[in-house]
């Protein structure tokens, strides 16, 4: 199905035959087809409903570039339009960065009420840079710099446009010049201080391999969340919930079923 919403249309689908709701927000870049094994996990109890953030997959880019909190409204009326008075939301990575925005407002900020939260190797919390780090960031700025000063782009642009292709991370080179500022904005956003102000029932489930949103993000949100209970997917990565499919089901439907 497709709708559009503020201007943006993108694709949705629901599955299920429960009387309550979940909503699905996934991580960067994907589609929301990834998500059919979490949406058939629940789909006993829950009308689950998945979709295309905008600029993901097949749905229509933002005219600009959003940080976190543009994302944020865009879903609420994404859920308004849907007739959803109240939901449990389920968010993969950075689909975290939107729940984490979300269940910190007020009651009376909400267009919606939010009945509890999955979060899955998810992203919000910046970490401050290593000495390692920040020689590299600084060696990278003076490279671009140097490349990019006139004469030097001049006699080899081929070989400067090479290299600036294969900086940053997959998810970064894959994403479209629109895309690439919203993601620049919403990674350099850090929802630390919001956890606090999160009071819902919390799952946060993580693969002890995650590099992307390391197990360390996900031990700080359950000290940081009130009442949050970590789970740890041993052996697994950032798509943790796709690595032990069985495991992963069994805490789920333990939490919500």
């Amino acid at each position: 199905m497709e709708t559009t919403i503020d201007g943006i249309n993108i694709r949705y689908k629901i599955s299920g035959k429960g009387r309550k709701y979940a909503v699905i927000l996934q991580g960067w870049g994907t589609d929301m087809k990834l998500y059919d094994s979490i949406a058939a996990d629940i789909s006993d109890q829950y009308r689950v409903v998945q979709f295309n953030l905008p600029g993901f997959s097949d749905s229509d880019e933002p005219n600009e570039p959003w940080g976190i909190e543009e994302f944020a409204v865009w879903f609420s009326h994404f859920i308004e339009a849907l007739g959803i008075k109240k939901t449990t939301l389920i968010g993969h990575s950075f689909g975290g960065r939107i729940m984490i925005w979300l269940s910190s407002l007020s009651k009376e900020e909400l267009t919606f009420e939010i009945d509890s939260l999955v979060l899955i190797d998810a992203a919000g919390i910046q970490r401050r840079k290593t000495p390692k780090q920040k020689r590299s960031i600084a060696f990278y700025h003076f490279k671009r710099n140097l490349f990019h000063f006139p004469p030097v782009y001049f006699f080899f642009r081929d070989a400067v446009d090479i290299w600036q292709g294969q900086q940053g991370s997959a998810d970064y080179r894959n994403s479209s010049p629109m895309m690439k500022q919203c993601m620049v904005r919403a990674v350099n956003n850090d929802l630390t201080y919001r956890l606090a102000d999160i009071h819902y029932r919390t799952c946060l489930i993580w693969g002890d391999l995650d590099t992307a949103t390391p197990l360390a993000d996900g031990r700080d949100m359950e000290k940081l969340i009130p009442g949050a209970d970590l789970h740890v997917l041993t052996g697994t990565d950032h798509f943790s919930f796709l690595r032990k499919p069985q495991e992963f089901r069994d805490i789920l439907r333990s939490f919500l079923c």
